[in-house]
Formats: C-alpha cells, sequence, structure tokens
C-alpha cells in the first residue's frame, strides 16, 4: 500500500513479478483469471482511480484506468458488475466505468463504508464500517440485513468471501480472524490470533488453489494458514 506498488507471487509465495501504479494501493478484486481491478487512492491530491492489471506469462502489466468523482478505498466484482467503497457509500458501477447506483450510504461517521465483499450468488453484500467496529450485511437492492458486532472485531480491515460463500473477516485490535456465517449475524469460528502470529493483519483471503487462507499484515510479511 504505502510504496504505491502492486506485487505478483507465485504458488510459493515469491514475488515473481511487480509494478508501480500512481496512487496507494486500497484494495484490489479478481475480474477474470488473468486480470485483476485495483482501487486506488490519494486523498491529500483528490484523485481516486480503478486501475486495470492483466497477468501475462507471469508478468504484470497496467491496463485502462477509471477515474471517479470519490473516494475508492475498497473494491469487489461479480458478473460484470463493479462495487465501490467510498468511505461512507457503496457504489455499483459496470466495468466501462458508468455509474450505477448508490446502493448504501452511511455519513454518520468517518470510514463507515471502508470494504465491501460480494457473495458467490450476489445476493448478498458485505460491509465493513471500520471505526464503528461492525460488518454489515446488505441485500442486493442494498436493504441493511444485518449488523454483526464481536469484541474480537475492532478496527476491522480486511474482509474476504470465499467460492463457497464463507465469510471471512479480520480485527486489528486484537490481531484476530474470524469466520462469519453468510447471514452477518453469527461468529462461527476464530481462525487465528496473535498466538498464530497475528499481529497488524490488513487484508485476508483465500485460495482454492492453495486450500490455504492468506492474511496479510500492515507492518509485516503475509502468513498462509492451511485449511484442512
Amino acid at each position: 500500500m504505502f510504496n504505491k506498488r502492486c506485487k505478483l507471487l507465485n504458488q510459493q509465495y515469491q514475488v515473481v513479478s511487480h509494478c508501480d501504479v500512481t496512487e496507494y494501493v486500497r484494495d484490489m478484486c479478481q475480474i477474470t483469471p488473468s486480470e485483476v481491478a485495483v482501487a486506488l487512492d490519494d486523498n491529500a491530491s483528490n484523485t481516486h482511480n480503478v486501475q486495470f492489471i492483466t497477468v501475462t506469462q507471469s508478468q504484470l502489466t497496467l491496463g485502462r484506468k477509471l477515474e471517479l468523482q470519490h473516494r475508492c478505498i475498497g473494491i469487489d466484482h461479480h458478473e460484470g458488475e463493479l462495487f465501490i467503497c467510498s468511505s461512507t457509500a457503496l457504489f455499483k458501477y459496470t466495468l466501462s466505468g458508468k455509474q450505477v447506483c448508490r446502493l448504501y450510504e452511511d455519513e454518520s461517521a468517518y470510514d463507515t463504508v471502508y470494504n465491501c465483499a460480494v457473495s458467490p450468488t450476489g445476493d448478498r453484500l458485505y460491509i465493513i464500517s471500520l471505526r464503528q467496529d461492525k460488518l454489515l450485511t446488505l441485500a442486493r437492492d442494498g436493504t441493511l440485513l444485518a449488523t454483526y458486532t464481536d469484541r474480537a472485531l475492532v478496527y476491522p480491515y480486511g474482509l474476504h468471501v470465499t467460492p463457497a460463500g464463507q465469510v471471512l473477516v479480520c480485527g486489528y485490535l486484537p490481531p484476530t480472524v474470524l469466520q462469519v456465517g453468510w447471514e452477518g449475524q453469527s461468529k462461527l469460528a476464530t481462525l487465528a490470533t496473535r498466538e498464530d502470529g497475528v499481529w497488524s493483519p490488513w487484508s485476508v483471503c483465500y485460495s482454492s488453489i492453495t486450500s490455504s487462507i492468506i492474511v496479510g499484515q500492515k507492518w509485516d510479511d503475509i502468513l498462509v494458514f492451511r485449511v484442512e
């Protein structure tokens, strides 16, 4: 994030390619097996973009860029639709950059819509409300369905939904990675804590290729946990 750089790792989690971008990397999502969309944001310069990056023969190549009129700090994709968090609102866009609608908004505080993830079927949208320590579950049309809080979920930065619909979320203080039910109302498991080496979780995702949960940390290397 802080060096404005995207990196490509192989299955042994070694860096095999990288590319520099123009703003701070806030989030990314997969579009196709060989393309990702990266949320870039520099609030100081009022620059907010979605940068598409392709992977060809283990090399990263910058593609087209969408310029937005609002902040771009969280992003996910589902069947040709982009879902973008602006810190206080969730927007839906087409892949060509047309804004479809504002699905949800909460201007009661800062970073109330910090990160987002879409269920595999597209019928659930999950949002992190960072400053309020909440995980929100929305219907496809943006209707609020559930609000989840947990004493172990303070400053919840990372959010991911697996291909099987499992909701993974990580809290910064105390450092914790949780699995929450698809309905967004109950904790199913604590997957990792400080005792497992988690200190500053910033992002979380599941790799079906390696059957592993990957935790990106703010100041440290990534952590990889095998899932049985």
